[in-house]
Formats: C-alpha cells, sequence, structure tokens
C-alpha cells in the first residue's frame, strides 16, 4: 500500500471521528491509530461497518508496557479489511484501574484476545462476557508480560511420583 493510499486512509478515519481519535502517525508503511479509551467500540464498528474502511477482521488485540507512564499500558488493536487490501492499528491507553471496555460486541475473535491481555497484563476489560485467566493457572498470582513482573517466581511447579500429581514447594 502506498503512503497516499495510508495518508487518505488515515485523514479518512480522524474526520469522520474527530471526538473519538486523537490522531494518527504512518511509520514504516503502517498506520496507526490512536484512539479515546472510551470510544474503542465506536471507533471499531465504524472501521468495519464504514463502506470506504470495510475492516471485517480482528486480527489481533496485544499489550505493550509502559511502567515509567501514569497511563501505563497501550491496547494495541489490528485490524484487517481483506475487501480493500489494507490493515490499521488502532491504539488506546490504559492503566492499571481503569478498564478498557470490551469490543466482543463488535468482533467475537476479541473474546480470547480480552482474556489475554487480562491475565499476561492485568488490563481491566469492563462488560466483557467471561474475563477469567486463560493460560495461567487460577491460582497464579501476578501477570508475566508486565515488565515488573519477577524473573525468578516465589514457587516451584514440579510433578511428584510418589504423590502422583503436581506440586507448588518454595
Amino acid at each position: 500500500m502506498t503512503a497516499t493510499a495510508l495518508e487518505q486512509l488515515g485523514k479518512h478515519i480522524e474526520t469522520a471521528l474527530k471526538n473519538e481519535v486523537t490522531g494518527y502517525t504512518i511509520a514504516n508503511d503502517e498506520l496507526t491509530v490512536t484512539a479515546r479509551t472510551d470510544q474503542i467500540v465506536k471507533v471499531l464498528t465504524y472501521l468495519r461497518d464504514d463502506t470506504d474502511c470495510k475492516f471485517r477482521i480482528l486480527v489481533d488485540i496485544c499489550g505493550v508496557d509502559w511502567p515509567q507512564r501514569a497511563m501505563r499500558f497501550d491496547v494495541v488493536y489490528h485490524l484487517l479489511s481483506m475487501h480493500l487490501n489494507q490493515r490499521v492499528r488502532i491504539k488506546v491507553e490504559a492503566d492499571e484501574r481503569t478498564p478498557v471496555p470490551s469490543v466482543v460486541s463488535v468482533f467475537s475473535a476479541a473474546n480470547w484476545f480480552e482474556r489475554e491481555l487480562w491475565d499476561m497484563y492485568g488490563v481491566l476489560v469492563s462488560g466483557h462476557p467471561d474475563l477469567r485467566r486463560i493460560l495461567t493457572d487460577y491460582g497464579f498470582q501476578g501477570h508475566p508480560l508486565r515488565k515488573d513482573f519477577p524473573l525468578s517466581g516465589y514457587v516451584e511447579l514440579r510433578y511428584d511420583e510418589d504423590q502422583k500429581r503436581v506440586v507448588y514447594e518454595p
């Protein structure tokens, strides 16, 4: 995709969602749109339904940890338009206490990604139908992809042949 097409798409999105989008950038031939966190459902719905966008596939939701910032996390949504052969990245900021609205109602694929975001980073997601741990054990303490997560841990997990079960030890 040419830089001109990305620039046009960025301007189109920014113009249509002037109260919801705070800006856009193009780097390495990729469009990144920054949106207000409380407006993410409206932004993704627009990108899915608008005839000039048609971003009908949610490829991924991921987190980025910036522990030195007050709004510690970036929640990043990657969308794909097969019809227009375009991709876009939508970024919102979050902290440890304020939940990000769930987008499961817009893209059902967000269910797993939002659970993973909660499990790995501890980013709260409001309105999610089933926000439980998905990759770690239910008794697991902490969120392993945070940059301040201890590398050595506090307990060892091993299978005990005598007890015929998994045991936790300091």
